[in-house]
């Protein structure tokens, strides 16, 4: 079910709750969001491609396919909606392997309707950007970033990063050899502090050195955090 001509765009909302479904239906929808629900994973997946939402929020235990399944299979296929993970359990493995999958973020529930549509805005806000030139590209050793483009280039390869990824890369680089404790990171990147663990910042660095390589910048500077350095 779809609903009214969206002013912020269309998210696409897979929970197979029904309270907790119309709940987040509500709050999106009150906030300017179109939401489009779908109660199982299949439909979820099949949704999310031909709906091209411009958010997915994605419950990770679902009827027949899990919302990490999802998450990898769009990934697979180079579509890099953001995806913000909802989970039953607070466990730190659950919130790592969909990090890892390519999860922009997750909300444990119970939680309040309220923080999530502020996640869903704030991911939202950093997949745009800045104005096309307001920013010049910034180098750091083999590494460009381009903050109007949203791309990334190491050693003038491309590289894929989830929105996420690319606004710790980018806030890092804006500043190189200064040190951001974890806490300034999830602040500054994330938008928020109080609710989130900094073992999230650890796995999307992790992430992001991987899919960067021997050119990551990315330093780790033992009991304080990291750096971009040249």
């Amino acid at each position: 079910m779809t609903a009214d001509a969206p002013a912020r765009g269309l998210v696409l909302v897979v929970e197979d709750e029904p309270a907790i479904a119309d709940l987040v239906r509500l709050y999106l929808s009150r906030d300017g969001f179109g939401v489009h629900l779908e109660r199982d994973g299949a439909n979820g997946l099949a949704a999310a491609r031909r709906l091209r939402p411009v958010a997915c929020v994605l419950d990770i235990a679902l009827p027949g396919m899990a919302g990490t399944e999802i998450c990898r299979r769009l990934r697979e296929a180079g579509d890099w909606t953001p995806v913000i993970f909802l989970t039953a359990r607070d466990d730190e493995v659950d919130r790592i392997v969909g990090l890892e999958l390519g999860a922009d973020d997750y909300v444990t529930k119970p939680f309040s309707p309220r923080e999530l549509v502020a996640r869903v805005r704030a991911v939202l806000r950093r997949t745009a950007g800045p104005p096309e030139g307001a920013e010049r590209p910034r180098v750091v050793g083999a590494v460009t970033l381009d903050p109007g483009r949203r791309t990334v280039t190491a050693a003038g390869a491309p590289v894929q990063l989830t929105s996420t990824e690319f606004d710790l890369l980018a806030h890092l680089m804006a500043r190189p050899g200064r040190v951001f404790t974890r806490e300034e990171l999830l602040a500054g990147v994330w938008g928020y502090a109080a609710h989130a663990g900094t073992r999230t910042v650890d796995v999307h660095v992790a992430q992001v050195r991987a899919k960067l390589g021997p050119t990551s910048p990315i330093r780790t500077h033992r009991g304080v955090g990291y750096a971009a350095d040249g």
